[in-house]
């Protein structure tokens, strides 16, 4: 979805215990920096690569980021793994395959504060970004990654949420 048209996507606000409590445009809980629920997919190759993809520079958060996982803002009473299948098959192209729950967590920074849940996917065929939110996406083993996650910049929700299920030491740029 666009920048302007995911402005208006409605989001549910939720309390410290994760209860919703309120519905608001997206813009509006970005600028208020409200509580809200999103989802990460790590998707891995079947020889345990993983996809790192770089975002769009027109991104409303860390535009022109690398990040570790597909994902997103989950909408106003979405299910989480609808959201989960809804933003990899919008993300990558990626649809109809078995998702992996990974587990929760949260992460709050001066940008966001966020619940999130974590799925795995394997898929091995072809990528492809249809709604123009990814601009660059491959697959890299271990060692690149690490070397990338210390010469590149990640978006730090999925690098907090998502590394420690990659079985790799969090480097010095991360």
């Amino acid at each position: 979805m666009g920048t302007a048209g995911a402005a208006e996507e409605l989001v549910d606000v939720l309390d410290a215990s994760g209860a919703v409590v309120g519905t608001v445009t997206r813009a509006e809980m970005r600028r208020r920096r409200l509580r809200h629920r999103c989802t990460f997919v790590i998707v891995r190759s079947s020889d345990g690569g993983v996809l790192v993809h770089r975002r769009a520079e027109d991104k409303d958060l860390w535009p022109g980021a690398w990040d570790l996982a597909v994902g997103g803002v989950v909408g106003a009473g979405e299910d989480w793994e609808r959201a989960a299948e809804r933003e990899l098959a919008e993300e990558v192209g990626v649809a109809d395959v078995g998702l992996e729950l990974l587990g929760e967590g949260s992460y709050t920074d001066a940008a966001v504060d966020e619940v999130a849940r974590i799925w795995t996917v394997t898929w091995d065929g072809p990528v492809r970004f249809d709604d123009g939110e990814v601009v660059e996406a491959l697959v890299v083993d271990r060692a690149e990654l690490a070397v990338r996650l210390d010469r590149d910049v990640f978006v730090p929700d999925s690098v907090a949420l998502c590394l420690p299920y990659l079985d790799l030491p969090a480097g010095p740029g991360v």
